[in-house]
């Protein structure tokens, strides 16, 4: 008797403990969360591509939205590809406490700041607002978010210079991929972000000037950069170049001055190396022979195959 009355209890303690670690219904979406969509759907003019977004439903069902599945909390949204979507970023968003993922994209006629309600978010990893009419700058608030590591802010009408905390709060040791391209953003690189891991970067087609040696560094994981059509001016001989990962650099297109540094024909997994169409002197490293010509032309007295040869010099 005693052993099954042992047995019993074993079994009722595994019944429950399969039963906390059985994955939420998705019957069960958090009424704050379908509260908070709501009022960002309305915000959003009710556009016609979230029409079946109903009290009648579970968020949790509709595909703009993923839920934990053992909580049943809103943890990503993403409402992109719509020309049905008109207003400005909803303060709602706001609501959503446990978002780790917010993608607002394509949406042409998304206009207005980013606002502060979007610093609450304080789970957030992954922001995404892009190819839409946002303005003003990009918000030095997006500091707060300590766990965010992608941000995505492209094809948008930014203005403005970058806050140099940004990423200061970053969980330690994870990498960074930034994209800011084709905005109208301005100034320099903060001389703060040395210390950021980046991964990726791109700050093509903007109006930045000044110094950006500060994404440079030799222990830093960057596998891409792209400075692209901007008017960044640095010596690029004094930068110490990403052992390892790098694959892609493009700086073509600024005032940038020096010679291209020795180590970066070390680099084996270097893919694309444009330099072209800045204030370059120098010999092109010799293992770089083999990039294409135009990577390096219409530079100040760039030389060295792929391009002609250096004038010899007397003895």
């Amino acid at each position: 008797m005693k052993t099954t009355t042992m047995s019993h209890a074993v079994l009722l303690l595994l019944t429950s403990l399969l039963a906390a670690a059985a994955p939420f219904s998705e019957e069960s979406c958090h009424p704050d969360d379908q509260a908070a969509l709501l009022a960002i759907k309305a915000a959003l003019s009710n556009p016609g591509g979230l029409e079946y977004w109903t009290s009648d439903d579970s968020c949790c069902d509709w595909e703009e939205v993923e839920c934990n599945p053992f909580t049943g909390r809103v943890i990503s949204l993403s409402v992109t590809d719509d020309d049905t979507v008109a207003g400005t970023i909803p303060d709602a968003v706001a609501g959503l406490v446990h978002l780790e993922t917010l993608d607002l994209s394509r949406l042409k006629s998304l206009s207005g700041a980013i606002p502060p309600a979007v610093a609450k978010l304080s789970n957030l990893s992954t922001l995404a607002i892009s190819w839409t009419a946002v303005s003003g700058p990009v918000p030095p608030f997006l500091a707060d978010l300590a766990a965010l590591t992608e941000l995505d802010l492209s094809h948008n009408r930014l203005t403005g210079a970058l806050p140099p905390p940004l990423f200061s709060k970053a969980p330690q040791g994870e990498e960074i991929r930034l994209t800011l391209w084709h905005n109208n953003l301005t100034g320099g690189v903060p001389a703060e972000w040395s210390t950021v891991r980046f991964q990726e970067v791109d700050l093509s087609e903007n109006a930045f000037a000044g110094d950006a040696s500060a994404l440079f560094g030799k222990a830093k994981p960057l596998r891409v950069l792209d400075l692209y059509h901007n008017g960044f001016t640095f010596n690029l001989s004094g930068v110490e170049l990403p052992e390892g990962r790098l694959r892609y650099v493009d700086v073509s297109y600024n005032a940038i001055y020096g010679g291209i540094p020795a180590p970066a024909a070390n680099l084996d997994q270097l893919e694309v190396f444009d330099v072209s169409y800045n204030q370059l002197c120098g010999e092109v490293p010799k293992n770089m022979a083999g990039f294409d010509a135009d990577m390096f032309e219409h530079n100040k007295c760039l030389c060295g195959a792929p391009l002609p040869p250096c004038p010899h010099t007397a003895d």
